[in-house]
């Protein structure tokens, strides 16, 4: 057990990289995808990290498989797309959630097209999947400056975020603090999905963010307890995805997601906070609080 654990990472210096990068979005994603789903905004991130990718696909375009150009042309494409959408419900009959889903769509779709004039169905499945195993010294950079920016930048704004998850229209009266606040959110959430976009592709870039956090809703009730659950959810779920990779010869992206996705079934099975074993299956007499 201990040597299929440790063994690949002892092994190759790949399996070692790809540790890294995984664990160094593992610090970062999930407390963003903590605010996400405290905001109710889970299917927005989704959008947003489908938006990345025509910036992406154009960067390669230009470069080729650059990691600053496709950065570059993520973080364009994936704010572009944010600010749009909230143009549209704001200026129109749509609502939030129609607009990105007509900008997701969209976005999706220029990116498929934009690849394939130039690329190969090896790049398009790089794009869309992502290649964990193949991270490089610019994408570990990435990675860690993601993290480190935005740890830093949730400890400025930590107190603000708070009080706009609880209530936002206090926050919208204290002056332009809810204005700076949402969009450097907007901007430090785009930052991060374009980083996963590196490991993960355009398709999982998400999963690795909003698993997490709705995995430790069933573990945790505090916001500190809900993001520490969330950030090792989603560490023990690389590892675990990495080593079935390794094992079974799955996709290593796919096999993260799905590792994170076996961790949510089982707490929203067994946890201690609203888990349905803890509080009785519907129609199961003896198990609920009324019997």
């Amino acid at each position: 057990m201990i040597a299929a654990l440790f063994g690949p990472f002892a092994e190759f210096a790949f399996m070692r990289r790809a540790l890294v990068g995984c664990l160094a979005l593992s610090l970062s994603a999930p407390p963003i995808g903590v605010f996400l789903v405290l905001r109710r905004m889970s299917l927005m991130s989704d959008a947003m990290s489908h938006a990345i990718m025509p910036g992406a696909a154009a960067g390669f375009l230009v470069a080729g498989l650059s990691v600053p150009a496709m950065t570059a042309g993520g973080l364009l494409a994936g704010m572009t797309v944010a600010v749009l959408a909230g143009l549209v419900a704001r200026r129109t009959i749509l609502r939030e959630d129609a607009s990105l889903a007509a900008f997701y769509l969209v976005s999706i779709a220029a990116g498929v097209a934009l690849v394939s004039t130039r690329g190969s169905n090896v790049d398009l499945l790089h794009f869309l999947f992502g290649t964990v195993l193949a991270l490089d010294d610019e994408a570990l950079l990435l990675l860690g400056g993601v993290a480190t920016v935005t740890l830093v930048w949730l400890a400025v704004a930590y107190r603000a975020l708070v009080i706009e998850c609880v209530d936002p229209h206090f926050l919208r009266l204290s002056g332009p603090a809810s204005a700076v606040t949402h969009l450097s959110f907007l901007a430090v959430a785009v930052l991060n999905l374009v980083a996963a976009f590196q490991a993960l592709g355009t398709l999982l870039a998400v999963g690795l963010m909003i698993l997490p956090a709705v995995a430790a809703r069933f573990w945790a009730e505090s916001l500190p307890g809900l993001i520490a659950v969330a950030v090792l959810v989603a560490a023990v779920s690389s590892v675990a995805g990495l080593c079935l990779s390794y094992l079974y010869g799955l996709p290593s992206g796919p096999a993260i997601i799905l590792s994170a996705g076996a961790v949510y079934g089982a707490s929203m099975l067994f946890g201690r906070v609203g888990g349905l074993v803890r509080t009785g299956l519907p129609g199961r007499p003896g198990l609920s609080g009324n019997t």
